[in-house]
C-alpha cells in the first residue's frame, strides 16, 4: 500500500500536463486532487499496516520516508499551482475600468476580424460590452 500511494502522488503530480488539455479540469484541478487524497489514503493505510504488523510488512523505515516525500510533493504542487500560479502582476498597459478603449480590430469566433469602430457604428450608441475569454489556443 505505501509504494502504491506513492506511485499515485507521482502520477498526481505528473497528470496535471494532461489534466490541463481539458477546460473541466484546466482551471481548478479536482482530478489532481482527488488523486492526491487517494494516494493519502494508501499511505495512511499502508503506515498502519507497517506499524500494526511489522513483522508481515516490512516498512516501518520506508513508510515515513514515502510519506514524508509524498507531502513534500504534494506540498510543492500546491503551492506551485495556488500561490505562485496566481501572483500574475497588473497590465500596465491594459484600461482601467470606465476608459475609453483603445481602437483595435480582433477575430470573432467565426475568423472574421471584427473592429471596435465597426460595433460602435452598428449598435447606434457610445457604448460596447466587450468580453474576452482566457483559453489556450
Amino acid at each position: 500500500m505505501l509504494w502504491t500511494g506513492f506511485l499515485v502522488v507521482l502520477v498526481a503530480l505528473f497528470s496535471f500536463q494532461f489534466f490541463v488539455l481539458f477546460p473541466v479540469t484546466r482551471d481548478f484541478p479536482w482530478a489532481n486532487l482527488l488523486l492526491f487524497a487517494i494516494a493519502g489514503v494508501l499511505l495512511v493505510v499502508g503506515l498502519v499496516r507497517a506499524y500494526g504488523r511489522p513483522q508481515e510488512y516490512r516498512g516501518r523505515i520506508f513508510g515515513p520516508i514515502l510519506t514524508v516525500v509524498s507531502l513534500l510533493v504534494f506540498a510543492l504542487f500546491a503551492y506551485g499551482l495556488f500561490y505562485v500560479a496566481r501572483q500574475m502582476p497588473a497590465s500596465a498597459g491594459a484600461p482601467r475600468v470606465g476608459e475609453k478603449a483603445p481602437d483595435f480590430s480582433l477575430p470573432d469566433q467565426d475568423g472574421k476580424l471584427v473592429a471596435l469602430q465597426d460595433l460602435l457604428a452598428s449598435s447606434g450608441t457610445r457604448a460596447v460590452l466587450l468580453i474576452f475569454y482566457r483559453g489556450y489556443w
